[in-house]
């Protein structure tokens, strides 16, 4: 049977304490498939906003989503997406959705898209700056997933930063785990962090 991909992993976690109706984030819309996986699993009652800086991500999501809600209407979550760095996540967002968030996912590295700018990456500062915001945004129980990419160039430092930001938090705030294939170094993996404070509704 295998191992879940690190995609699929992030998916499950993200998707076991999503529940229809809560609010979800898309700190890096990318292609839109996370932020259409979120948009499913909140469901119409619930809400989703999404960060990118390129044009070109933006697009390629709204694409996704309007196919989607063409397929199966009123199944989605409204989704707001922003030309926006996820380091502004918690200023753009509503002021009441802080601590009610119930999953933030990131997706690190450059845009997965044939003719996209490969030289354009996800940075450890706003990244680091998007994590603390995320961990502000969430309710007790809510989770923030990050997929890693240390095998491209900048991705390396990035994963490390990911990683040590995780490791430090107090115990007693969150709890870290990480899903990743030990035998390949440079393979992608996933650091995820959830809120303490036990479960409540998002």
């Amino acid at each position: 049977m295998g191992f879940l991909s690190v995609l699929s992993f992030a998916h499950k976690l993200a998707g076991e304490r999503l529940d229809a109706g809560g609010r979800a984030i898309d700190a890096t819309v990318g292609t839109g498939a996370d932020t259409l996986f979120l948009a499913k699993a909140a469901g119409p009652r619930g809400g989703v906003f999404g960060f990118d800086i390129q044009p070109a991500a933006l697009g390629l999501a709204e694409d996704r989503l309007r196919l989607a809600r063409e397929e199966s209407p009123g199944a989605l979550a409204p989704v707001t997406l922003l030309a926006q760095s996820h380091a502004a996540m918690l200023e753009a967002v509503p002021p009441d959705w802080r601590g009610t968030v119930s999953a933030v996912m990131f997706n690190l590295g450059y845009l997965p898209a044939a003719d996209a700018d490969k030289t354009i990456i996800t940075e450890t500062a706003s990244t680091l700056a998007a994590m603390d915001a995320a961990l502000a945004l969430l309710r007790p129980g809510g989770i923030v997933t990050a997929v890693l990419y240390p095998g491209h160039s900048g991705g390396d430092a990035e994963a490390a930063a990911v990683e040590a930001w995780a490791a430090s938090l107090a115990p007693q705030a969150a709890q870290s785990i990480i899903y990743r294939q030990l035998q390949r170094a440079n393979a992608p993996y996933v650091v995820a962090v959830e809120k303490k404070g036990g479960r409540s509704s998002a």
